[in-house]
């Protein structure tokens, strides 16, 4: 898995621009960092696995009182393959070695679903540690 950045001008995201799936999450990373900055690691982010993009992936903003959210997601051809919990976890590590004092929160829907199952094995492997 790796983390391609979706940099902060339109010009410097051909390739993605014109990814089908991009789109759409191209443009609302772009209009997020007008409102929130463009400050690496905290950034957004296209997934690669074995050269082909497979999701997104975006902190919403750089840490505030020592906390980070994460956001992801993965293209619908890739859905339910484990590349959800594969994205998070990259996410995750990028936090922890950018600041290992930060606290990493997501947020879902409350009713049970594949994100929260990946958010609960996400708690569950953290605590083992």
């Amino acid at each position: 898995m790796e983390l391609l950045p979706i940099h902060e001008q339109l010009g410097n995201n051909e390739a993605f621009a014109a990814h089908p799936d991009c789109q759409d999450s191209l443009y609302m990373s772009i209009d997020f960092y007008k409102k929130v900055g463009f400050t690496t690691p905290w950034i957004c982010y296209y997934a690669s696995m074995n050269g082909q993009l497979v999701g997104a992936a975006a902190f919403k903003g750089k840490p505030v009182n020592g906390q980070i959210e994460i956001a992801y997601g993965t293209f619908p051809a890739f859905q339910q393959q484990g590349i959800g919990t594969a994205i998070c976890r990259e996410l995750v590590r990028v936090a922890q070695e950018t600041d290992p004092s930060v606290r990493i929160t997501a947020r879902t829907l409350p009713e049970a679903n594949y994100s929260t199952r990946i958010l609960r094995k996400m708690a569950l492997n953290s605590e083992e540690k």
